[in-house]
């Protein structure tokens, strides 16, 4: 009997059979979470750690920008991913925008979107990074733009409707089925059996409305689904909104909850003022018995510091997190460097290599904190917890740094010694450094290939030349690259004097030798190599999980005369003025001056170059006088003079010159007193929950009046029903920027200007904030009648200081438990705390309250 052999379906059955293995052997893989609820790998039994960012190109804004500009999406992530290499990034986490890779019944779409994504997770994949996916995000895709009408369930249901319907329950459960099937055709593994991949997380932020009953059944369903494909991975809820419901969550069919952390708020428009490392003291969670006891597991999905373009809170959030217990966070968000420039993607966050070298470094160390520091170690309280480990944080001078000994990674100009300079291997930086002197305003890295050799990458110029936070466009450019030859010196005894430096990316033709240990050099990667010795590059081929000849960045933007300058509000007489400007132009610059007046004395000045970019001048004492110093600068380049403000072409010498703007810093007698807070200059940068009552409205000409009115001392959280109420309303204004030079250790007194809007009067406290967050306060008395009340600083006593703004999720504390035991001191205040709330007797706490404040000020 002959066989008949059909080597077709044979070798189907064996492809099915390969894949069948390849997924068994993934599974056994699969990171699992234990009875502990610590995430750990399969196989190894290692506790799993994991730092990156969220990052949303192939979808919504991101996309859609990509194509309005033409640009070929694919090449532009594999620049940002290479960042993500160079900053350490172990992990990367999205919410899927569901609605535009799904229909109306769940199924999967495969389009455009979801071929962009697959392509994004093997270019990470090939990086060594893992993932953490969240398959629905109920959203829109249209943020910040108009939502475009799209066919997935959730454009049909809404987020309500998602989570109640009982069609749009069906679709889901029938979109995750398909989604964890989906086969990346990149890689040829489905996501259920993608090794890189650590974790799903159902969907994001659900916000859930129904019972307890309700909302189990909810999320059993999903968690269903997704078993049905056989996955063995790790499932995650969202457990940052509606906590009333953590206990059934947690005892739902899930493996470990996700969290956010917003500590400074959304949405303020403008930078946040101050030191807000007690707003990160902690990052407490209320129902973590309900967590341990059902021995779940915890990441944070979301994170930033909003609105703030500070280095220092990044490391800061890191240690709160691994202090509670947080396995793996993802910072929300980095932006695509093509969109980087505007900052259009979510304007109250400001992440990208390229233009926020600073902030992105920190992520680069909290990235290490998260490796390093053992979970739900006790690092104390603020400000006793910004020395741990290898790692250091300070407000001051916005530093923070990882000092491991073969290590060093900083934020910005630092003083401090690495531990053992022989040793080093890995440096990363901003600024200058003990080891590192640079004039640039860049990131750079310098890597040991060997003894005498090192590899040098450095990154383009930022310049920050409007507010990043505001209203954005793709019209309105907030930051410029540029791309000028900066000096840096190297202070690394193994590589000598006259140590030879060679270009390695595509067109780096670079061939030159150091003058003792500095040189000049533009953005790209470099050889650095100890005079006389050979090397042979292709042995370092494998040292990186990127080319070691590679290089990304921004190409120069660059287009005209830039100027950034934020004049002292405020002096007194006896006080020194410098005055400093950065300047960028697309022309070689000639000469920078300043034209003074203040009265009738006139007077122009030369600005001095620091470096390419940075220009100083100290004005003369005869322009220092009582009265309005008021001035312009004059930038002159190859192609002409601009002045400032306003980016004016030509000068005021000229006949025709048309402008009459001017810069202008007061100038008040010694004695004179210190205005803390005017309302009529002020309230804009006020701290303060909405309330749609509260207004500014003008008193006379040249005064105006803060009225604060709300219905209620405290509403309940719908995000939070079961917080214990807090009848408390307070807002802070910080007044760093008033005070300048300005000294205060001499005052006595404080003067509050103000009154009750309603017949009765109204308590109000009142307190001065230091920076180590100790407030030092006094109820005082508002009646109906506009008055001055005064207060001697001897009576100011310690108070609560409410962690403003108020921070996501809502169910971190509400007040600041710092360790601060000492007395007032006045140099170190920083800003003002009002409080509706303190004092308040019991039976009015639900009244309406409503009080006028015009000014405070020291005297």
């Amino acid at each position: 009997m002959r066989l008949k052999i059909n080597f077709g379906l044979l070798f189907f059955a064996l492809i099915l059979l390969n894949s069948a293995v390849t997924a068994q052997n993934n599974n056994e893989k699969d990171v699992f979470v234990d009875e502990d609820g610590v995430m750990r790998w399969g196989g190894t039994n290692e506790e799993v750690h994991g730092f990156g960012v969220n990052y949303s190109t192939p979808f919504a804004h991101a996309y859609r920008s990509a194509q309005k500009k033409g640009l070929d999406i694919k090449a532009e992530i594999d620049k940002d991913i290479y960042h993500f290499s160079r900053l350490g990034f172990d992990v990367y986490r999205l919410h899927v925008w569901d609605t535009e890779i799904s229909d109306e019944e769940g199924n999967l779409l495969e389009n455009e979107h979801l071929e962009t994504f697959d392509y994004l997770l093997n270019e990470l994949k090939k990086r060594n990074i893992n993932f953490v996916i969240t398959p629905i995000a109920y959203w829109g895709n249209g943020w910040p733009e108009p939502d475009e009408d799209t066919p997935g369930f959730s454009n049909k249901y809404g987020k309500e409707g998602s989570l109640t319907h009982p069609d749009a329950i069906k679709a889901q459960q029938n979109y995750l089925e398909q989604f964890l099937n989906h086969v990346n055709p990149y890689t040829g593994v489905a996501y259920k059996n993608e090794q890189n991949l650590i974790a799903f997380e159902i969907s994001n932020e659900p916000h859930h409305r129904g019972t307890p009953t309700e909302v189990k059944s909810f999320i059993n369903k999903m968690v269903s689904a997704m078993r049905k494909t056989g996955t063995k991975k790790p499932v995650f809820y969202n457990v940052s909104h509606s906590v009333q419901l953590a206990e059934t969550y947690f005892t739902s069919n899930i493996d470990g909850g996700t969290f956010q952390w917003y500590p400074t708020g959304l949405g303020f428009q403008k930078e946040l003022e101050g030191n807000l490392l007690p707003n990160v003291n902690d990052y407490n969670i209320p129902f973590n018995d309900v967590i341990e006891k059902n021995n779940k597991a915890k990441l944070v999905y979301e994170f930033d510091a909003a609105d703030v373009n500070k280095s220092y809170m990044y490391p800061a959030m890191a240690r709160s997190f691994r202090e509670a217990g947080i396995q793996i966070a993802t910072h929300f968000a980095y932006d695509p460097t093509f969109l980087a420039y505007a900052n259009t993607e979510y304007n109250t966050h400001y992440m990208n290599l390229n233009c926020t070298p600073h902030k992105a470094l920190a992520l680069m160390i909290a990235s290490k904190i998260f490796h390093e520091v053992p979970m739900r170690k006790d690092l104390g309280t603020y400000p006793e917890n910004l020395k741990f480990g290898d790692f250091t944080i300070s407000y001051e001078g916005d530093v923070a740094t990882y000092n491991s000994g073969d290590i060093f990674i900083y934020t910005n100009t630092n003083s401090i010694q690495p531990k053992k300079v022989s040793e080093l291997k890995k440096i990363a930086g901003h600024g200058n450094s003990e080891i590192v002197k640079y004039k640039g305003k860049g990131a750079y890295f310098l890597d040991k290939l060997e003894d005498g050799v090192w590899r040098l990458e450095v990154m383009p110029d930022p310049i920050l030349i409007k507010n990043p936070f505001g209203s954005n466009s793709l019209e309105k450019t907030v930051s410029v690259i540029s791309w000028k030859e900066n000096l840096i010196a190297l202070n690394i005894d193994e590589l000598g004097d006259n140590f030879e430096i060679s270009g390695l990316n595509k067109g780096n033709n670079t061939s030159l030798e150091a003058e003792g240990n500095a040189f000049k050099i533009k953005p790209g990667s470099y050889l650095i190599t100890a005079a006389g010795k050979d090397v042979d590059i292709s042995t370092y081929s494998d040292r990186f999980n990127f080319d070691i000849k590679a290089f990304e960045a921004q190409e120069s933007t660059v287009d005209k005369t830039y100027l950034v300058h934020k004049p002292v509000q405020i002096i007194s007489v006896g006080n020194d003025l410098e005055l400093k400007a950065t300047l960028v132009s697309n022309n070689e610059m000639e000469k920078v001056e300043v034209w003074l007046k203040n009265g009738n004395t006139y007077e122009s000045v030369e600005l001095n170059a620091d470096n390419n970019y940075d220009y100083l001048v100290k004005i003369p004492e005869n322009l220092l006088n009582h009265g309005f110093l008021e001035y312009r600068i004059i930038v002159s380049t190859e192609d002409g003079k601009t002045t400032f403000p306003g980016g004016v072409e030509g000068s005021p010498e000229d006949w025709d010159f048309h402008s009459d703007a001017t810069y202008k810093t007061r100038i008040l007698e010694k004695d004179a007193p210190i205005s803390l807070f005017n309302a009529s200059t002020d309230v804009d940068n006020m701290v303060i929950g909405w309330s749609p009552k509260n207004n500014l409205v003008p008193v006379n000409e040249n005064e105006a009046e803060f009225q604060v009115s709300i219905d209620s001392l405290f509403q309940e959280d719908v995000e939070n029903k079961n917080a214990k109420p807090i009848y408390d309303y307070s807002f802070r204004y910080n007044f760093q920027n008033k005070l300048g030079k300005r000294t205060i250790s001499d005052k006595q007194k404080l003067v509050i200007t103000g009154s009750s809007l309603g017949e009765n009067s109204e308590k109000m406290m009142i307190a001065l904030v230091m920076k180590n967050g100790a407030s030092f306060g006094k109820l005082i008395q508002l009646t109906d009648e506009i008055q001055e009340i005064e207060i001697a600083l001897e009576d100011l006593k310690p108070v609560k200081t409410v962690t403003l703004p108020r921070p996501y999720p809502g169910f971190l504390p509400y007040y600041f438990d710092h360790s601060y035991s000492g007395n007032l001191k006045i140099e170190d205040v920083e800003s003002l705390q009002f409080s509706i709330g303190p004092g308040i007797e019991k039976e009015n706490l639900q009244k309406p309250h409503a009080i006028g404040i015009r000014s405070v000020r020291l005297e």
